[in-house]
């Protein structure tokens, strides 16, 4: 049986096909990011085995619209659910194939092969979400131009998806081969390294907890070229 695993106080790690998401439970409950397509049943078995329902979810929080981070969501989303996502990367989901094949691009593809509602709920820089007393959205560009980071300052916990990648004992930039813009997505961290974090947490990876605001201010400082 799927279990999830607490990260953080009412925080749990689901660990699915190749990608994690994240539950917070709380009176209702909120993902973080919904895996691939099929991802359903396994969530759903880990948040019953914490004696919790998915009719009490409430919101899905996408970090970035990849096929790994979003395919779940249309499964997830029924009546009543809200799914957050950057109006950046929400708009690539809407390609046609048409499109596809006239501007062909990563970000294109991306947003073509993921099924996705039509009903998303824009979040910009700043808009603050209602849970963990308030989770704060960073526009962190590069990686997709869409992407999010999410900060919760109760727990100095910032979520980065793919934003940053964990390689062993350190952490770095986001993958070249999957970014829309790398220069882009190594500037990004500059914004990350602003806030007081003690937890980093990755999509793909355990979460990071050695001097991370220490670790984010490093790779601000080498995110521009001398």
């Amino acid at each position: 049986m799927a279990r999830a695993r607490e990260i953080l106080p009412g925080v749990h790690e689901i660990a699915l096909v190749g990608v994690n998401c994240h539950l917070i439970v709380e009176d209702r409950l909120t993902l973080i990011d919904a895996g691939l397509p099929g991802s359903r049943a396994r969530i759903a078995r880990a948040v019953t085995a914490l004696g919790r329902s998915l009719d009490e979810l409430a919101r899905i929080v996408c970090t970035h619209g990849h096929p790994d981070h979003v395919g779940g969501v249309r499964e997830l989303a029924t009546e009543g659910v809200e799914v957050f996502m950057h109006p950046a990367d929400s708009a690539n989901l809407r390609v046609s194939l048409g499109q596809l094949i006239r501007q062909p691009s990563r970000g294109r593809f991306f947003g073509y092969i993921s099924r996705t509602p039509t009903r998303l709920v824009p979040v910009q820089d700043g808009t603050v979400i209602p849970v963990l007393g308030g989770l704060e959205v960073i526009h962190t560009p590069g990686h997709t131009m869409g992407s999010i980071c999410l900060y919760a300052s109760r727990h100095r916990a910032l979520w980065v998806g793919d934003a940053l990648e964990r390689q062993g004992s350190r952490v770095t930039f986001a993958s070249r081969l999957y970014s829309d813009d790398i220069a882009t997505a190594r500037r990004s961290v500059e914004r990350m390294a602003e806030r007081d974090v003690e937890t980093i947490v990755f999509a793909h990876y355990q979460p990071w907890t050695d001097d991370a605001a220490g670790v984010l201010r490093e790779l601000a400082a080498t995110s521009r070229p001398r």
